[in-house]
């Protein structure tokens, strides 16, 4: 990552728009013969799951001068969370993120799985390569160039158009690598799937998207159950969804004595 800190100084906006503006198909791999095209997007949904914030900063002006929609995402668990709740036409990943070890590919079904341009240095090519699958995953070497990067997101993205770019599936709410499907009223902490009862998920998603809010037990109380309980009802549901969610940092269920509960940081 340290010699590819600065690229976001050495290569402003201006360039990064000319780039996206001028660069051809034929720059990218096994484009040669293609008569050349803008690079530009068609509103398809980047996500850019990178730790540097200058770097993410780079490509996400980039991206979006070109004409995608971009989230971003600072650590692998939090891109793993956000790709099982929103359907995503692009990975862009820092593979060289020591948190990306412990990510179980199989936690997204191989149908939604979006494709992924790697982000990586000379010595993660030989553990990088085998994964690579054509058409579906690609990589630049660190430090990129800005073209490079928009050239091989457009072979990426070919055949995925606005279609399916401008109405992306949303599963479920999600707070940073926490993330609940209400299709099937699952929730995930980063790769880990929680076992939860039916009043632990209400819960949860009920704190979830309130989130930074403090909630009172009686308001818990109507929401899970629908009626009034006792405070200690409420206090052991509390203790055993903490025990739950809470297994990684940082902890996200708070207690605020004589309030009541929030999720947040």
């Amino acid at each position: 990552m340290n010699e590819m800190r600065g690229v976001g100084e050495r290569l402003g906006v201006n360039e990064a728009r000319g780039v996206s503006e001028t660069l051809g198909a034929n720059e990218a791999r096994g484009s040669i013969g293609e008569t050349p095209s803008a690079v530009r997007g068609d509103g398809q949904h980047v996500l850019i799951v990178v730790a540097d914030q200058d770097i993410s900063e780079l490509l996400t002006t980039t991206l979006e001068l070109a004409g995608y929609r971009v989230a971003t995402a600072r650590t692998g668990a939090e891109g793993l969370a956000r790709i099982a709740g929103y359907r995503y036409d692009l990975v862009v990943l820092d593979a060289t993120m020591p948190d990306l070890k412990g990510l179980a590919r199989s936690r997204v079904p191989a149908a939604d799985r979006p494709p992924v341009l790697f982000l990586t240095v000379c010595e993660y090519l030989d553990s990088l390569l085998p994964e690579l699958g054509p058409g579906q995953e690609d990589y630049v070497t660190m430090p990129f160039r800005i073209a490079e990067v928009l050239a091989r997101a457009r072979v990426l993205l070919r055949g995925r158009g606005r279609g399916r770019g401008s109405a992306p599936v949303w599963r479920g709410p999600c707070y940073g690598d926490l993330v609940l499907n209400d299709a099937t009223c699952q929730a995930w902490r980063g790769p880990r799937a929680l076992d939860l009862t039916p009043a632990e998920y209400r819960l949860l998603r009920h704190l979830l998207v309130n989130a930074d809010q403090v909630l009172s037990k009686e308001q818990i109380c109507r929401h899970v159950w629908g009626d009034g309980r006792a405070d200690n009802a409420i206090e052991k549901l509390i203790s055993r969804l903490r025990q739950k969610v809470d297994q990684e940092e940082p902890p996200l269920i708070h207690t605020r004595r004589g309030f009541g509960y929030l999720l947040g940081r």
